[in-house]
């Protein structure tokens, strides 16, 4: 069956109904507002009221108006959200939410149009399909977090690096494009300067590539170095603010998420690398410390095990007595002190040195696999320990079909890498159109996922949302299981001449 223009774009207007749809149900029955969704707003606020970007309280002085400077938070999304609340009125979260929604599906359209420069019309409606109905990245429209706006920078990112190289590098108007949307979506959250060297590093092996059959490589290249300096020039506003505020070099954000004079969490956290795996641990026990109780009844068995029964008792005895003491000084005050946390470091210590490879390998590979394969339910009401079939049948029912689901994208984005690569990364050979391969896109693209997950291996907390930026190119890659076969379009092509 060929399908001509009109029944295309009506089938993709449908595609973008059916996304919207599903978009406007997540921010009318899942809207959520809380955590670090409540922190960007007090910055957003005060920063449009005030002219400060902190809050209102914090840890570093507050100025006289009550309001601590920080730099714990990147300045994209509170910036977004202040013009927000400029246009709609401060604390307007809906009219983020529905914003949030066209983004999303200027990321599906952008995934979709990529697609189809490289595999054609028909892949480029299937990945329309099944970015729109999405369900995982459509979901984060009704949380005012940084995802979605990196979703759409990520996206733009790509197909402008298509179109960058297809023109032929160099200084055409791609480049700055590509230039914005990288710079923007570093802005958004840190880790996405390793989304900047796999974008940057692909480009300037793309130009370098062809010293021999070209006469402009120089000129290519130095349009990549061209755009290097700009994007690091993109963070020295901030980085001048951080130095003649609060007196420090920080070029993006602390890792820790500590302000200057704050004390960071090196003990406590080296020792929850010892044993966490789970997104459970993650919201009952990292995200208390410092501020909440912890219960030792909310620490899996391996928290307290050892190589035997009597070290093991001993060692559970040890870890209970550390939380009941760190317990008894989070009701006076909210701040733990380095003796405190130098216990927690002092337990690390005992744990790593006896197993030290789940600590350096074991572990941290666990923490990755269970950010990506976990049922992303994070954001709704559905148990943190999902997979307890008797005491919650249908929540467990939900999540296990939402954890297949999940890993149907994944296995459609990797499937569609191996096809991808058997057609020698040619893009779709439409009329008149040379072969031309993006062997660079390609590698850029798996770079970008490789380099994420490389990073995730050295967190603390396991996150499912940390690997969302994974779709973009899982959903572009999913198009080439449906791209026509190469000697088809090649006969088609030669029969119309």
């Amino acid at each position: 069956m060929k399908w001509g223009t009109r029944q295309i774009r009506l089938w993709a207007i449908m595609a973008l109904m059916a996304g919207l749809l599903l978009r406007v149900w997540f921010i009318r029955h899942m809207a959520l507002v809380a955590g670090d969704s409540s922190l960007y707003g007090d910055i957003a606020k005060n920063l449009l009221q005030h002219g400060v970007y902190g809050f209102t309280s914090g840890s570093t002085p507050p100025d006289a108006l009550g309001i601590s400077p920080t730099l714990i938070r990147l300045p994209g999304y509170p910036l977004f959200l202040a013009a927000c609340f400029r246009i709609f009125g401060v604390g307007q979260y809906n009219a983020v939410m529905y914003i949030q929604a066209i983004a999303d599906l200027v990321t599906c359209c952008l995934v979709s149009a990529l697609a189809g420069r490289l595999f054609g019309s028909r892949p480029a409606l299937v990945v329309l399909w099944l970015a729109v109905l999405c369900p995982f990245t459509a979901r984060y429209v009704a949380v005012p977090l940084t995802e979605t706006l990196v979703l759409t920078s990520i996206a733009l990112a790509f197909y402008s690096l298509g179109r960058w190289q297809e023109e032929g590098g160099g200084y055409n108007r791609w480049l700055w494009i590509v230039i914005a949307a990288v710079a923007s979506s570093i802005q958004l959250r840190p880790e996405q300067i390793l989304f900047a060297v796999a974008i940057l590093s692909t480009m300037l092996w793309a130009s370098l590539a062809h010293l021999h059959s070209s006469s402009r490589p120089l000129h290519s290249a130095s349009a990549v170095f061209a755009a290097a300096i700009c994007v690091i020039l993109s963070l020295t506003p901030w980085t001048i603010r951080n130095a003649r505020t609060l007196h420090v070099f920080q070029p993006l954000a602390p890792r820790y998420a500590n302000d200057p004079g704050e004390l960071a969490p090196l003990g406590f956290s080296r020792w929850y690398r010892t044993w966490a795996i789970d997104f459970a641990s993650t919201e009952n026990v990292y995200w208390n410390y410092s501020g909440d109780p912890i219960r030792f009844a909310d620490l899996p068995e391996r928290a307290s095990e050892a190589g035997s029964a009597s070290t093991t008792e001993d060692l559970r005895s040890r870890t209970a007595a550390l939380l009941a003491d760190y317990n008894a000084t989070t009701g006076i005050s909210n701040e733990v002190s380095p003796a405190m946390d130098s216990r927690f470091a002092k337990l690390a210590a005992e744990r790593i040195q006896a197993h030290p490879v789940l600590y350096y390998f074991g572990l941290p590979v666990a923490r990755v696999l269970n950010m990506t394969l976990r049922p992303r339910t994070e954001m709704m009401n559905i148990p943190l320990e999902w997979w307890k079939w008797r005491q919650h049948r249908m929540h467990t029912a939900f999540a296990a079909a939402y954890a297949t689901l999940n890993l149907a994208y994944i296995i459609l984005g990797l499937a569609g890498l191996f096809a991808w690569k058997r057609r020698k990364w040619i893009l779709h050979l439409g009329p008149n159109t040379p072969k031309f391969a993006f062997r660079e896109l390609a590698i850029a693209m798996a770079a970008s996922i490789l380099l994420r997950a490389a990073l995730l291996l050295t967190l603390d907390n396991s996150e499912p949302r940390y690997t969302l930026e994974y779709f973009p190119v899982m959903f572009v890659l999913a198009g080439a299981l449906f791209a026509e076969p190469l000697h088809l379009q090649s006969t088609r092509e030669r029969g119309g001449r």
